[in-house]
């Protein structure tokens, strides 16, 4: 899939120039151009990626501190801006768009959704939000932030590709000390769900394409990634239960949003050597995936790649109902409900009523 990435604050920065960076470094060529928008100077200063600052008038440059409602105006008032500094980024080429956003802080939490809903206005492929939850040990600020975003950009998105801050560090590391590490994690397999069809180092007997990401992300609403590797044989018959493995490993332990399996749509790649992979491993896998997810709607293929290892990715569509997601924002409405109310919900996404939308 050709995307354009915009990254909205400091995480959707950072995680953005990650990103184009694996994309790079891996010859995809999946990703067409790549953007970084904010309102703290400081924050764009550290970035290689073309910048461009934005609520100068409001905040001088200082950003927003963390007031989602200051970054959701700020978005609105200088999208202008920001539109003339994508035009000549977003070509025929480009299948879908990208907003990357940290969902916790001012800028991303609250200028990502305002940027959805005008790039939906003007271009006619998919919007979709990469959008990363706090952990658990960041502050209430952060919780409450992130569930009011989540509700709003959920609407305003095509859908939300969701990662829980929580989900891909390593056990005993802090969320703080575990960033580089987390946005690395995300840059690979986003970046991998990207280039499948794309950059193909050989024929598979079942390419993925882009369509099939899109088709899977159609019904909108929240997404999840999983992903698992393993070791695989030089003979494809041995790599049978290796397949089957790896995908449930993806789904199982290995997801973005962990817990989220009841989905009304998936999408199954399994990456490898072509002469490595088995069909029918891929076919179980795939079977397995639909039993599990419960979804009719299950696609699936290969994506050819020069690796000694088989990896799965599996991207799951529909999955509000997800347990973890229950947990995070009944945590969110909690943290909103310790801080001055402004006005009623008018929300009524994820039956948390009290917690009000961005907007």
């Amino acid at each position: 899939m050709k995307a354009v990435l915009i990254g909205v604050g400091q995480a959707g920065g950072k995680l953005t120039q990650r990103m184009a960076e694996f994309d790079a470094k891996m010859g995809f060529n999946a990703i067409q151009g790549a953007l970084a928008v904010n309102s703290a100077r400081a924050d764009l200063q550290s970035l290689t990626l073309d910048t461009i600052l934005i609520g100068q008038e409001r905040v001088k440059g200082h950003g927003v501190g963390g007031d989602n409602e200051m970054g959701a105006k700020i978005m609105d008032e200088d999208a202008p801006e920001v539109m003339d500094a994508l035009d000549g980024r977003i070509t025929s080429e480009a299948e879908a768009l990208f907003i990357v956003a940290g969902l916790g802080g001012g800028t991303g939490s609250g200028g990502a959704p305002v940027l959805a809903r005008h790039l939906k206005r003007i271009y006619d492929i998919p919007v979709y939000v990469l959008g990363v939850l706090p952990g658990r040990s960041e502050g209430s600020l952060y919780q409450a932030n992130a569930g009011r975003s989540l509700k709003t950009v959920a609407r305003e998105a095509d859908a939300v590709l969701l990662i829980d801050n929580d989900a891909w560090h390593a056990t005993g590391e802090s969320v703080e000390e575990g960033f580089s590490k987390i946005n690395e994690n995300i840059a690979q397999r986003v970046g991998l769900l990207l280039a499948a069809g794309e950059a193909t180092e050989g024929v598979g007997e079942s390419v993925v394409d882009s369509s099939e990401v899109i088709n899977t992300l159609r019904g909108g609403g929240i997404a999840a990634l999983g992903y698992a590797s393993a070791e695989a044989s030089p003979d494809a018959s041995e790599n049978l239960t290796v397949i089957t493995s790896v995908a449930r490993n993806a789904l199982l332990t290995g997801s973005s949003l962990p817990n989220a399996v009841e989905a009304e749509a998936a999408l199954l790649v399994i990456a490898g050597k072509p002469d490595r992979l088995s069909r029918k491993g891929v076919e179980k896998a795939r079977r397995w995936l639909e039993d599990e997810t419960g979804s009719m709607q299950v696609r699936g293929g290969d994506f050819p790649l020069e690796s000694d290892r088989i990896a799965a990715l599996v991207l799951v569509s529909g999955v509000e109902r997800s347990p973890r997601l229950a947990e995070f924002m009944e945590r969110a409405k909690t943290a909103h409900e310790s801080r001055p109310q402004k006005r009623a919900d008018p929300a009524a996404a994820f039956k948390n009523d009290e917690l009000d939308d961005l907007f």
